[in-house]
């Protein structure tokens, strides 16, 4: 039996990830508290996470484009878009329209439910991992990092990777200034480096 969009609507009501929920019971109190903000709008938050994955390897096999599509989406649980080449570059051996990497943006559960894993999982993971650049913002309150290895994920199995890829993540926030999101990020239990 299809479920009708209220009982969908409903179903996702009830169920809420860990890290919202710790969001709106200690961030959200903390922020206000700190930035001494009126209205409850006002408050930041984290709108989405965008996972982009450039496969430089591509010009000489377009079919890896698919593999790490296919890795992506086993890291973010949502398929992703396959990202092409806009126009032609010779020394690169690029041709116009050409698959050069995938990308998928997360939002909502799939987004707090990625969040953790990566606080929680995938950075103690990293190899000689000391903290995140906390200066890697841009200005708008959004947060950018890369991963060398996207190994570090736990759906990925390590046997029967033949290639490893490096990642792009970026974390999008609602907030104004860089503190703001410095400030969010760190509440959200975000490994800043001292």
């Amino acid at each position: 039996m299809a479920k009708t969009p209220v009982a969908k609507a409903e179903q996702t009501e009830a169920y809420s990830p860990r890290l919202k929920a710790y969001y709106n019971d200690v961030v959200r109190p903390q922020l206000i508290e700190q930035f001494g903000y009126k209205n409850p709008m006002e408050v930041p938050t984290i709108s989405k996470i965008v996972l982009n994955m450039g496969v430089g390897e591509a010009t000489a096999d377009t079919k890896k484009v698919a593999i790490a599509a296919a890795d992506l989406a086993l890291i973010a649980g949502q398929k992703p878009i396959v990202t092409r080449s806009r126009k032609a570059i010779a020394q690169f051996k690029v041709r116009e329209n050409m698959p050069i990497g995938a990308k998928v943006t997360l939002r909502k559960i799939r987004m707090y439910e990625f969040f953790d894993r990566l606080v929680t999982i995938a950075l103690p993971r990293v190899r000689d991992f000391r903290g995140l650049n906390p200066n890697s913002f841009d200005g708008r309150g959004n947060f950018a990092m890369g991963f060398k290895e996207h190994i570090v994920f736990p759906e990925i199995n390590y046997d029967k990777v033949d290639q490893v890829w490096g990642m792009d993540i970026i974390v999008c926030t609602t907030a104004k200034t860089d503190d703001e999101a410095r400030a969010l990020l760190k509440l959200m239990n975000f490994p800043f480096r001292q």
